[in-house]
């Protein structure tokens, strides 16, 4: 496996605008070649008329909507493979499933960590990575919360942190005295994990709802006003009627920044974020292996990603890496 560009446990946000920066932006501004609407890219060079087999897509919830859609748009092209994607967390994706051999990709929102590579190769597993996409990691509350519109990692900190505050008012006196309720991804998720490397501290609070389904997130903020919880950015651009996103700002010195694809590929918006796949090696020796990836690799920097998804496309640079990742592996 290639060395991984944005060191292993954490990925910070100046390490992800340093690889991503203004080529996204471009991306983003729609100035992409490939829109993915009936390129013919992604086939198997014969309309699929005879490709088959099974692809089996496991990890993390943040790059679910992605995955899901290419296997969609990838079944439509090529009715005789089955490509199943399942959300089941990043690090539950490669302990249970793609190390053991039972996955051939695995989605995840924080680079593969060592002991990760450890568990593959134990197994005879060589993980790719594959870096796909970016996200706004999001910060939002209930519609109702009239009292904070912007929140700083110190005080994201104080509320999700080991030490955790009870209510609103121990954070900052202004806000009510009520018991704040958390909702959040599980411990097994790269959410969890990059989220508590680069925002809260390096400690988690116990005390939170901890789901792989971020619509559980998304319904805790909707019932009840003194809720608050964090996800992807595609899930709030799913649900911006149902709950409300904060601008977020490093330090109280800082200017807040909004959670926006824009702003995410610009580099002001301080909780921006890579994204990965991690197919691997021996997966890609299979025909219907290769050419889902291959179509999901080349229909990376649609337009589509950032219209009907919420996330950062790739940029061309990083189609071609990845595309000469791909072929090296599989010997082509």
């Amino acid at each position: 496996m290639a060395d991984n560009q944005f060191g292993r446990d954490a990925v910070s946000r100046r390490e992800f605008m340093a690889a991503t920066g203004a080529v996204s932006a471009v991306a983003i501004a729609g100035c992409t070649e490939n829109t993915g609407e009936g390129n013919g890219n992604g086939g198997n060079g014969n309309g699929g008329g005879d490709l088959s087999g099974q692809v089996i897509v496991k990890g993390s919830s943040t790059v679910f909507p992605i995955s899901d859609e290419m296997a969609q748009r990838f079944m439509d092209e090529n009715p005789g493979v089955n490509v199943t994607v399942d959300s089941t967390g990043s690090g539950g994706g490669f302990e249970n499933h793609f190390c053991p051999g039972n996955a051939d990709i695995n989605g995840a929102s924080r680079p593969i960590k060592s002991e990760e590579e450890d568990h593959c190769a134990e197994n005879d597993v060589t993980p790719i990575e594959m870096h796909i996409a970016g996200d706004a990691l999001t910060m939002a509350v209930s519609p109702d919360n009239d009292w904070v519109d912007c929140m700083s990692f110190d005080e994201m900190e104080q509320i999700w942190g080991e030490n955790a505050a009870s209510t609103w008012s121990e954070v900052n006196s202004d806000w009510p005295d009520e018991e704040i309720l958390r909702y959040g991804p599980d411990t097994t998720s790269g959410t969890y994990d990059w989220f508590t490397a680069n925002v809260s501290g390096g400690s988690h609070t116990t005390d939170y709802e901890g789901t792989e389904d971020d619509n559980t997130i998304i319904q805790g903020l909707t019932n009840s006003p003194y809720a608050i919880g964090y996800f992807g950015y595609a899930y709030y651009a799913e649900n911006q009627d149902r709950v409300k996103a904060l601008d977020v700002k490093e330090t109280e010195s800082d200017d807040c920044g909004t959670p926006d694809l824009q702003a995410a590929s610009e580099g002001t918006y301080p909780m921006a974020r890579p994204l990965f796949i991690y197919p691997s090696e021996e997966a890609v020796q299979r025909e219907e292996v290769y050419e889902f990836l291959k179509f999901y690799l080349e229909n990376s920097n649609a337009s589509w990603i950032a219209d009907d998804v919420g996330y950062v496309p790739s940029n061309q640079d990083m189609v071609d890496e990845n595309m000469s990742a791909l072929d090296n592996a599989a010997g082509k």
